[in-house]
């Protein structure tokens, strides 16, 4: 029992005047009796609120299932696509490096011909050199023996 209820008990029962006979109010019933139906309705009310939870629980899961499920299905497709996409980002690097190897390729072509050429130039001097040393050492051993 609160304190209000208690205090109640001393209020007046009647106007201040003649005293009147009477029984003094009962607050408390007159009170239930008010709030019985609102809380009866309010009753239902939570009762419905409580299903209306437990159905968005169950969509709410359902929901979750079928993101998961698609979730499962995009990962899938995405590892089969995967060595493709490699593939496709791998190209153009690919490309550049074919063509850094056929620049380097070429510049090597353009050398070693660049020291045939030079090769081919001092060939007859170099030979007529050899010829002579070879021949100055032949009479220079036939003459010392």
């Amino acid at each position: 029992m609160s304190l209000r209820d208690f205090l109640e008990r001393f209020r007046p029962v009647g106007t201040p005047g003649a005293s009147a006979t009477g029984v003094p109010a009962d607050r408390t019933a007159e009170r239930a009796a008010e709030l019985e139906p609102t809380l009866a309705q309010l009753t239902n009310v939570q009762q419905k609120a409580a299903d209306i939870r437990a159905a968005a629980d169950k969509a709410a899961e359902a929901v979750r299932h079928h993101a998961a499920r698609e979730a499962e299905r995009l990962v899938a497709a995405a590892r089969e696509r995967a060595p493709e996409m490699r593939r496709q980002a791998a190209e153009p690097i690919l490309r550049k490096a074919r063509q850094e190897a056929d620049a380097i390729r070429a510049a090597g072509d353009r050398a070693a011909s660049a020291v045939r050429d030079r090769a081919g130039e001092r060939m007859p001097d170099l030979v007529e050199r050899a010829v002579a040393d070879a021949l100055r050492l032949a009479v220079g051993a036939g003459e010392a023996s």
